[in-house]
């Protein structure tokens, strides 16, 4: 199917594929030269390997935990973890703005007790957490949870919120209902709050995971960080800590994949 765009256009796209390389390019480019800075330092010995490991440190120690058989069963552990507690953060987190935003009073009474809660320094709970749920994957979990679901709701309403109040107006003079207003104008506009949500849920599920295992876990990334701060083992730290950074990454960017199919246009 021939395309109907004008010169102009065509120069724009152009120019649009082109900044995308040269971003991509100075990303990659920026994370050798700090891999390769960092190899150096530690070759050379201005700080010792000890303290700040190197990546053909880390790659080794990667190596080591393939060939052992446990790399994937650690990894596995922690990304079930978080892919369960963000999945179940974002769902009951939006299903909760929603209700907040069908009900202005119980949004006035429960404001403050939702502010409260995001305060609240989640470790904190860590003893209550071990107590209700022991020390198995369903308190890393349920961690997981309480760390990213009030993010999730605070973003969420305050997208529903934001919903242009002209329109709701137009949609209630027509006759049309509340919940016909919620499906047709208010959650279609808030799509880009969720994905914005869904950004930031990504980095608060990583830090729940591995604040969970930091407080009771047998396996898992989190596990290994700090097993291997217990023996003085940095290189598994750091190793455990990059895959942590590649499987955060990956996450992120699975995100904005879903952004560019679902928000084809802007608003």
């Amino acid at each position: 199917m021939k395309n109907n765009f004008s010169g102009e256009h065509l120069l724009y796209l152009k120019k649009e594929r082109k900044n995308s390389v040269i971003v991509w390019i100075a990303r990659i480019g920026l994370l050798v030269l700090l891999l390769g800075i960092w190899e150096l330092i530690a070759a050379l010995q201005v700080v010792d390997p000890f303290i700040i490991s190197s990546p053909s440190r880390v790659a080794k120690m990667i190596g080591q935990l393939w060939s052992n058989g446990t790399l994937f069963y650690h990894i596995g552990t922690t990304l079930w973890e978080t892919l369960a507690g963000f999945t179940i953060a974002v769902v009951l987190g939006t299903a909760i703005a929603l209700a907040l935003w069908w009900s202005e009073r119980a949004r006035r009474i429960l404001e403050p007790y939702i502010v409260v809660l995001n305060s609240l320094p989640k470790i904190a709970l860590g003893p209550v957490i071990i107590i209700w749920f022991g020390t198995g994957s369903t308190a890393i979990v349920f961690m997981t949870v309480l760390v990213g679901i009030i993010v999730a709701v605070m973003n969420m309403l305050s997208g529903f919120l934001a919903t242009d109040k002209n329109k709701i107006t137009l949609l209630r003079s027509m006759g049309a209902s509340k919940m016909q207003i919620l499906i047709k104008l208010v959650i279609p506009s808030s799509l880009p709050e969720f994905i914005g949500m869904l950004k930031i849920c990504v980095g608060m599920a990583w830090i729940g995971s591995i604040m969970g295992e930091y407080i009771v876990s047998k396996a898992g990334l989190g596990y290994l960080i700090v097993y291997g701060g217990q023996v003085f083992k940095l290189d598994l730290v750091m190793a455990a800590t990059f895959i942590l950074c590649i499987l955060a990454a990956a996450m992120y960017f699975l995100v904005v994949l879903a952004e560019k199919i679902v928000i084809k246009h802007p608003r």
